[in-house]
């Protein structure tokens, strides 16, 4: 006779047996988890890793997302990490779901995700994997992202056929050829595949081959196709045309208030002050010009105005000065700008300042910033290289133009001559010779709250620990810029809103330590040969320029004066300087010529 209490007993082995099974998959979870802590050795990691890493549907640690206590989601994007993580370092997450290294310095092979079933969305981009794509990688049935762009994987793509992969990004790797014809694979464009080793075939050359429609029905579906994408692209052209149109002539009515106008001396109450007698244009004529909004600053909002002689100013509008600025204290800091006169710095066309209204006006630089330059087009078949010698030009450029700002600004006046350097604020000019730094003269006069909250140099290591800014921040500055130009990584210092970005010049410390400095260079230019013992140097004195110490830093003068010396030292070893691509192919017209003259032959 079967004993009652049998059941319950299984009943009893069956709960006991899932729970031991629940808790060891927890503790490997975990220790998968310090594992990579250990690989990344990242200090805010190391103490932000620490006791439960779930609960239930919650994480505590950063980085991480659960589900009934099981790891689904592992992001930890643009923090600079560094370490070669175990092939299997991964194997253990079977819940995983989400997988994103982006913008990092993992090094060794992608890990193998041949057990990570239910992983949908991988985002490995912009680091420095090596190696194959994992062949496993097919057997992913649910994936839908897959993203490896700017590596150094090499090998063959797999062949993926997922029916709901919808992203795929190989380009910018070492990867060759042939792409396999897959349905899926030949449903990206060669975006998806560009730039990367010399055999790897164009999608179109291989795919030509299969599935090839007759020559009518390809022809009658194209112009099907091409008529309804006119017709929509018409559409919503009209309707972007209206709406702009629309904001552009509200906005610029709105930014200048008539009612706030104060009569200058000369009685002429609608005419801009222009720092040159050369007349200029009176300020109805500002106010009915098409205007368009290029974004808000942290020193105010600027605007784009086409006069109807077709000239393009742009005027700023200033926020965040001290309080109750007087316009005599205006006045002042309109002069002291005035003066600074240099062929790298941007110079004021004209001003205006009532009670309620400062403005300022500049000439617009059609070829826009050095922000957009260096990393617009990331990965695109549209974007164009930006070479080393263009790179020193806008190093040497900036250093010129700041050491022109310590050497002649009144300290008791301006205790950091420009406050605010960074990468938006280096625009290249139209007439593709010269750039031209900006938002220069006004950390002086901006309310404390909002330069310490938004400005470059307020982030410096001086400030954050003594509450204090002089010209040496300035330099602190002008290093960060060097490593964001070295590397081709946002700073966190200086990202726009909505960007991230990493401490540049603790990554870069780091690499010196661990000795992979080679690997900071972007790709872009760490393969021109010629350059390395330039980029080297311009490495060193960014970080020189980084130091904690502000005694430490080099004075700008002295900067200058080492990066002209490297120009100098790429001439002597021969560099080519003369065949370099001009910066008119890099989007600012710059000859070889004109990458050795002195700033004085620069623009007027």
């Amino acid at each position: 006779m079967e004993s009652p209490l049998l059941p319950k007993y299984l009943l009893i082995v069956i709960l006991f047996s899932h729970y031991s099974t629940t808790i060891a998959q927890y503790g490997q979870e975990r220790d998968t988890l310090y594992a990579l802590k250990h690989t990344f050795n990242d200090p805010f990691l190391n103490d932000n890793w620490n006791g439960l890493h779930c609960y239930e549907n919650t994480s505590f640690w950063y980085g991480i997302q659960c589900i009934n206590g099981r790891i689904t989601s592992i992001l930890l994007e643009n923090r600079g990490l560094s370490g070669n993580p175990s092939a299997v370092s991964l194997v253990v997450l079977s819940e995983l779901v989400t997988l994103s290294f982006k913008n990092n310095l993992v090094l060794g092979n992608i890990m193998d995700f041949c057990y990570n079933h239910k992983l949908k969305d991988i985002d490995l981009s912009e680091n420095m994997l090596e190696g194959p794509i994992p062949p496993c990688s097919i057997n992913l049935e649910l994936l839908r992202s897959l993203q490896l762009q700017q590596n150094h994987l090499s090998g063959m793509i797999p062949e993926f056929n997922q029916a709901g992969l919808t992203v795929f990004n190989v380009s910018y790797n070492n990867i060759s050829g042939p792409i396999p014809g897959t349905t899926t694979l030949r449903s990206f464009t060669a975006d998806s595949y560009s730039n990367n080793g010399p055999n790897m075939c164009d999608p179109l050359c291989h795919f030509s081959e299969i599935n090839t429609p007759t020559p009518t029905e390809s022809k009658k579906e194209s112009i099907a196709i091409a008529f309804m994408v006119l017709e929509i692209i018409g559409l919503v052209t009209v309707i972007l045309l209206l709406v702009l149109y629309c904001k552009r002539s509200s906005k610029f009515k709105n930014l200048i208030k008539r009612r706030h106008f104060e009569e200058t001396s000369d009685g002429d109450g609608m005419k801009l002050v222009f720092m040159a007698d050369d007349g200029g244009f009176e300020l109805n004529k500002l106010m009915g010009a098409a205007a368009e909004g290029l974004g808000k600053g942290v020193c105010g909002d600027s605007y784009k105005a086409t006069l109807n002689d077709g000239v393009a100013v742009v005027v700023k509008q200033l926020r965040g000065l001290k309080p109750l600025m007087s316009k005599e204290e205006f006045m002042k800091m309109v002069r002291m700008i005035a003066d600074q006169k240099h062929p790298n710095l941007l110079p004021l066309m004209a001003y205006w300042c009532s009670v309620d209204v400062k403005l300022l006006v500049y000439r617009y630089a059609k070829n826009g910033n050095l922000f957009n330059r260096l990393h617009g087009g990331r990965g695109s078949r549209e974007r164009i290289s930006f070479k080393w010698s263009s790179r020193l030009t806008v190093a040497r450029s900036v250093a010129r133009a700041l050491e022109h700002l310590h050497l002649n600004s009144n300290p008791s006046q301006c205790t950091v001559p420009h406050g605010n350097l960074k990468s938006t604020n280096i625009l290249l000019d139209d007439d593709g010779e010269t750039v031209l730094v900006s938002d220069y003269g006004l950390a002086s006069s901006m309310a404390l709250p909002v330069a310490a909250q938004h400005m470059v140099s307020y982030k410096s290591p001086e400030y954050q620990t003594w509450k204090r800014v002089s010209r040496k921040s300035d330099v602190w500055s002008y290093g960060c810029l060097l490593l964001e130009l070295l590397t081709r990584r946002v700073s966190v210092h200086s990202a726009p809103p909505g960007i991230n970005g990493v401490d540049l010049c603790k990554w870069v410390k780091r690499a010196f330590r661990e000795e992979w400095i080679a690997e900071v260079f972007d790709m872009e230019i760490s393969m021109e040969k010629n350059g390395t013992k330039g980029m080297e140097k311009l490495l060193e004195i960014a970080l020189r320029c980084c130091d904690e110490s502000p005694e430490k830093r080099p004075e700008m003068a002295d900067i200058a004066a080492e990066i002209d010396a490297i120009e100098a030292v790429e001439a002597d070893h021969g560099a080519d300087l003369s065949a370099v691509q001009s910066l008119t192919e890099e989007g600012f017209s710059m000859h070889a010529s004109s990458a050795i003259v002195d700033s004085s032959d620069g623009i007027s």
